[in-house]
């Protein structure tokens, strides 16, 4: 089966059949973009990208985010073509709903299981037991944290979220005196090896929902981009 065949067996149509990046279904409301392999994040558009179907993508985008139209995805295996430009090298015939999430301009495919995942691997019990950047099986392999360091990052900026501000004992009361998340800022999984940490520099403190926000993709946002993002909330 084609792709075109495909979208149009399930009532969707686009502008053009040969540069469409998206497609849509008005009568029945939800908007179909390709899933690309190579996007674990789920990343289905950014607006750097150029091409004839970035405007109507766009336009797509619009309908999920202001018009209450259901975003699906089907997955596309990614090919480089001529001039590096993305082929499609084969794809599933499979719609799956997916919730659309955007940040400085990028959008995300997100299912309903990623998006209640509350596990952050960016923070592990009990730091002061460990070598900062060593790897240790606890029940999963980890990147484990020194206590110094951490300490450190709260002398400097507080315990309360860098992000949104939050603090848990002025909401909490005593309960929540010296509680916080301290992320890093490049991710120990990605640096695979011990180095030294600027406790200044490297590491902020989060609280548990911004910090469960930036890991949410890979790679993980910015502390830039989610801060941009509360402020146009």
């Amino acid at each position: 089966m084609s792709r075109k065949k495909f979208i149009e067996s399930v009532g969707a149509t686009c502008k053009n059949w040969n540069w469409s990046w998206s497609f849509v279904n008005h009568q029945e409301k939800f908007v179909i973009f390709g899933l690309w392999d190579v996007h674990e994040d789920g990343l289905i558009f950014d607006k750097s990208w150029s091409g004839n179907g970035r405007t109507q993508s766009l336009e797509h985008i619009d309908l999920i985010e202001n018009n209450a139209y259901q975003l699906q995805t089907f997955p596309m295996q990614y090919e480089e073509g001529e001039n590096g430009k993305a082929k499609i090298k084969n794809f599933t015939p499979l719609l799956e709903k997916k919730i659309l999430v955007g940040i400085s301009g990028r959008w995300f495919a997100l299912s309903e299981k990623r998006r209640t995942v509350l596990s952050i691997p960016e923070e592990v019990l009990f730091p002061e037991q460990f070598t900062e950047g060593a790897t240790k099986i606890i029940s999963v392999n980890a990147y484990e944290r020194n206590v110094k360091a951490r300490e450190k990052c709260i002398a400097h900026y507080g315990c309360k979220c860098f992000v949104c501000g939050f603090n848990f004992e002025a909401k909490y009361g005593s309960i929540g005196n010296g509680f916080i998340h301290v992320h890093h800022e490049v991710p120990l999984s990605e640096i695979k090896k011990e180095y030294k940490v600027d406790p200044i520099k490297d590491l902020k403190p989060l609280c548990p929902n911004c910090h469960a926000i930036i890991h949410r993709i890979n790679p993980s946002l910015k502390l830039e981009e989610l801060i941009n993002a509360l402020e146009q909330v």
